[in-house]
């Protein structure tokens, strides 16, 4: 397939924001695709390369500019193979030969195709065929069941592999995306409650959990063998040991847990997830930190148990296995259906450091990979996992540090990201040196005082309340906006998504 004839799909879609439109000019572009090619265009319109990291940021462009070419003759292939090439440059002289290979790439590329590729390769292409409507149109295309095509992706942990899958081999070949030991799981996510007697009332009797501010890790064990993977699906196995040890000692030849890992003080309360954080990550000195901040695991949900994965049964269920099998290190919970028990059960909670509490129905299956209606996450003081769209320069004691941060959350309606606020509050010194030095290195644009960065970091952002905003093109804000933390557990794949925002802002009379 050439490239333009992606590009041109690309911006048919752009211009359309009917979610069927756009997913049956998708579908239309995939069969058009060879088999080699389907990953690639799905990995593109996706607004992602099949390369982890390229080395390419916007000043490698802006020193890589080039004429455009007249005529088309780049495929897909042709492109990948490049990145590739481009991926692969290290060692001394790697930056000039970096630059070359990407001068060369765009000397083939009309001015259309050289767009569509500068977005592409600093994570700005914004079309809108993001999340649930590329598995639609995987769907459409391979005609098979969307459900089937979202579960495999799940399980995959990538729509892309999945979409060749489905083109090539149709429903029966989705079969083999099954749950595997030692392939990391999409772990199930929550949305959020405005308090606690919502929660209750929208799920009736309930699993309620002690909401930890650790790390997510979900372990996999056969036999002897143990793997922790972090939330980002990595292996973190030789940094957590003794999470290893414990789950190698439980009684079972195999299965899969998902739960949380913290350092907790001596009195039991949890140390602050940036401690915490201190272990993953870590080759060197492992057994001293381990001294020094030990990790206590905190189990709540059982996926796969000796040849069987559980998906499919009902959480109570599952936490009854659980239960069983790891009682000591069973996160603490209550079932009930009481708004009065659960509220003394949310203090407790907070009482002993923990930010709040999760509510689970009782018969909700895991949906691995989904953020629905069956968790939900109950916490004192809101807050959202934003992602860091521009910052300004700071005045005063913050003179010479990037302070005033640009929020965004995922829009996975229209693509890229909707703005809701600025702030500056709750930054100590250290955060803002941090953060400059951080933003700085991945900018893309500036002008006077405000310097724009490629959407990577995710910070943790405390508010009041979500108003009504004519500022903004998203028409809301949050109020009182301020800084919690940053997440480096977490990518902008991972961050909140406007449409949470939404209902959070529907679930309350909007101050004007």
């Amino acid at each position: 397939m050439q490239l333009r004839t992606l590009v041109e799909c690309s911006n048919r879609i752009a211009q359309t924001g009917r979610r069927l439109e756009k997913t049956a000019l998708l579908a239309a572009l995939l069969k058009q695709a060879a088999p080699e090619e389907i990953e690639i265009a799905v990995l593109y319109l996706s607004g992602r390369t099949s390369q982890a990291k390229t080395g390419i940021g916007y000043r490698t462009l802006q020193a890589t500019a080039a004429p455009p070419a007249l005529e088309s003759t780049l495929s897909l292939s042709d492109v990948d193979r490049r990145l590739d090439a481009i991926a692969a440059t290290a060692g001394a002289g790697s930056e000039s030969r970096r630059r070359d290979f990407l001068r060369a790439l765009f000397d083939s590329a009309t001015d259309g195709e050289q767009r569509f590729l500068q977005a592409l390769l600093v994570g700005e292409l914004r079309q809108g065929s993001l999340e649930g409507l590329m598995a639609d149109a995987v769907a459409k295309a391979a005609g098979v069941d969307p459900d089937a095509v979202r579960r495999a992706a799940m399980m995959a942990g990538d729509i892309a592999p999945v979409a060749r899958a489905a083109l090539t081999g149709g429903a029966a070949a989705l079969d083999r995306y099954g749950v595997e030991l030692f392939r990391p799981v999409q772990p199930m996510l929550a949305q959020t409650a405005g308090d606690i007697e919502e929660a209750i009332e929208e799920l009736g009797e309930a699993a309620l959990e002690y909401k930890m501010d650790g790390a997510r890790v979900q372990a996999h064990k056969s036999g002897d063998r143990v793997v922790v993977f972090s939330r980002g699906q990595n292996d973190v196995s030789a940094s957590v040991p003794e999470v290893v040890e414990a789950v190698r000692a439980l009684p079972a030849r195999e299965l899969i847990l998902d739960g949380e890992t913290l350092s907790l003080l001596p009195d039991g309360r949890p140390r602050p997830f940036q401690v915490t954080m201190r272990r993953f990550g870590r080759k060197r000195n492992v057994a001293a930190l381990r001294d020094e901040l030990p990790l206590t695991p905190y189990w709540f949900d059982l996926i796969y148990l000796d040849g069987s994965h559980l998906l499919n049964a009902p959480q109570s269920a599952r936490f009854d296995e659980l239960a069983r099998l790891a009682p000591q290190s069973l996160i603490p919970g209550l079932v009930t259906g009481d708004a009065a028990r659960a509220a003394e059960f949310l203090d407790d909670a907070l009482r002993r450091g923990h930010e709040g509490v999760m509510a689970k129905a009782r018969q909700a299956p895991y949906a691995a990979g989904a953020r629905g209606q069956t968790w939900l996450k109950v916490k004192r003081a809101r807050t959202l996992d934003l992602v860091i769209l521009a910052a300004e320069w700071g005045s005063g004691r913050r003179k010479g540090w990037l302070s005033n941060l640009h929020l965004g959350a995922r829009d996975t309606g229209k693509g890229g990201f909707a703005m809701l606020g600025k702030t500056f509050k709750g930054l100590t010194d250290q955060m803002l040196e941090w953060q400059t030095r951080e933003l700085l290195a991945i900018e893309i644009a500036r002008d006077s005082y405000t310097v724009h960065v490629e959407p990577k970091l995710v910070a943790e952002i405390a508010f009041n309340e979500i108003q009504v905003s004519t500022r903004y093109p998203s028409g809301l804000a949050l109020r009182f906006a301020r800084v919690k933390r940053y997440r480096p557990d977490k990518t902008a794949a991972g961050a909140d998504t406007f449409e949470t925002v939404q209902r959070l802002a529907a679930s309350e009379s909007l101050p004007r």
